[in-house]
């Protein structure tokens, strides 16, 4: 029911641009249901026709979902911007592990690198018609993408992984077509690819990844894309193992024309080793973020992948924004080659804290999962009641619906801003806001 919003408008744009208004400001709430097509057509008073091109332009933009017989509703994280992000708000006092955030104590000082960038411009400007790729940068990241195995192929830069993604994604996919995603997954992956005109299918995930039998099934059923974390998975921390990459391509070998994505944004953070599947399928892309390593102002990525789609990424850009900053490239070759991070002791850190407080809520009868990165899985039974428990007593995390797709409810605990001293008083928060505690995996 739309309770006292009235929509308005007598084109299609007209009507499509009252109802994404409304949602952007929240009139027209989450899951709300629309009026039938002839229903709204009959109280405005135009042709049937007009309302379902005004329904389809929303679909297309990710603002509503249409559900088979059940009609059109708004979707659950409809992608307008005016509507909030889904926050938790931190009560006074209280600690912010909601965020997904890296431990700015961890990461580098960025003026020695922006000012070596900014003197290499000043002796050499970049102007229009140069490579908008930084030489350097390529040679530092395909002498790691080698030692790690990811297959040769030429390399591009976006503006961090999340516009890589969107672009590898309408680089091979037309809207309708369906891509495979890790559920419980990376929650801004969720929102993008039905706003790309996408659908999603969701695949389980367990410490080793996703599961190789869900997989299948979601190509079988018609899904043309993955889109796979190879380690400090998000939100889950799952890490792909050896075992589980050896099943995953085989899934992949049968389906060779499926479009892979791999997201590796945990290069730099993480202790575990890659295990790569880029270059069993056709088309591929592999994705290395600098936002947990170096801080996520950089906007930066590097994108290896089969020349076809590196030519399309590459191709589309210039139509845009043209290539990403020089200036920012260099910078992060710099932190780069200077050893500004050191990576065993950022991967140690964050696995300190992720091993104590799993051990600590283990000791209190709470099953967690955090195999790798910088946040904690809590499988919970009613995580809207979790949430709000642990901000009555300070903590503020994130809730799972944000991550989830059909996997059970769950929370998100950060743990990079955690000090020993938080360990106990968080684990005792935490069971006492989730018992009695799950005894089911996640996914």
């Amino acid at each position: 029911m739309l309770g006292e919003y009235r929509i308005t408008g007598r084109g299609a744009a007209e009507i499509a641009a009252d109802i994404e208004e409304a949602v952007g400001a929240g009139e027209l709430e989450p899951g709300q249901s629309l009026p039938p097509m002839r229903e709204l057509a009959a109280r405005l008073g135009v042709n049937p026709n007009t309302v379902a091109a005004a329904y389809r332009t929303l679909r297309e933009r990710g603002v509503i979902e249409t559900a088979g017989r059940r009609g059109s509703r708004v979707r659950p994280k409809p992608a307008t911007t005016g509507r909030r992000q889904l926050r938790v708000e931190v009560p006074p006092g209280g600690r912010d592990l909601s965020t997904g955030n890296p431990d700015p104590a961890l990461l580098p000082r960025l003026a020695p690198a922006l000012a070596a960038a900014a003197e290499a411009a000043d002796r050499l400007p970049v102007l229009y018609g140069d490579d908008p790729v930084d030489a350097d940068l390529v040679r530092i990241a395909r002498a790691e993408l080698d030692a790690d195995g990811v297959p040769a192929g030429p390399l591009s830069v976006t503006s961090g992984a999340l516009d890589a993604v969107e672009r590898v994604l309408s680089a091979h996919l037309r809207p309708g077509d369906t891509v495979a995603v890790e559920d419980p997954g990376w929650g801004s992956v969720l929102d993008l690819v039905p706003a790309l005109g996408l659908h999603l299918a969701p695949v389980g995930v367990d410490d080793d990844g996703p599961r190789a039998d869900d997989l299948r099934r979601a190509l079988e059923a018609g899904a043309r894309a993955l889109i796979v974390t190879a380690r400090a998975q998000n939100p889950t921390g799952a890490s792909v193992s050896a075992p589980r990459a050896r099943a995953l391509r085989a899934v992949l070998r049968d389906h060779p024309g499926t479009l892979l994505i791999e997201d590796d944004h945990g290069h730099g953070i993480v202790d575990l080793p890659l295990h790569p599947l880029a270059g069993v399928t056709r088309h591929w892309a592999f994705v290395r973020s600098a936002a947990k390593t170096y801080g996520p102002d950089l906007r930066l990525a590097v994108l290896a992948g089969d020349p076809l789609t590196v030519d399309r990424v590459r191709g589309r850009q210039r139509l845009g924004p043209g290539w990403v900053s020089l200036l920012l490239q260099r910078a992060v070759a710099h932190l780069w080659t200077a050893g500004a991070v050191d990576r065993s002791a950022v991967a140690r850190s964050y696995g300190a804290r992720r091993d104590a407080l799993i051990e600590a809520l283990a000791g209190r009868g709470v099953t967690a999962h955090g195999r790798s990165g910088m946040n904690v899985w809590v499988p919970v039974p009613d995580e809207t009641g979790a949430v709000a428990r642990l901000v009555q007593g300070g903590w503020a995390v994130a809730p799972g619906a944000h991550f989830r797709l059909a996997s059970p409810q769950g929370i998100r605990v950060t743990v990079s801003t955690l000090t020993a001293r938080d360990i106990v008083p968080l684990a005792d928060a935490v069971a006492a806001a989730v018992r009695p505690s799950p005894a089911r995996v996640y996914g």
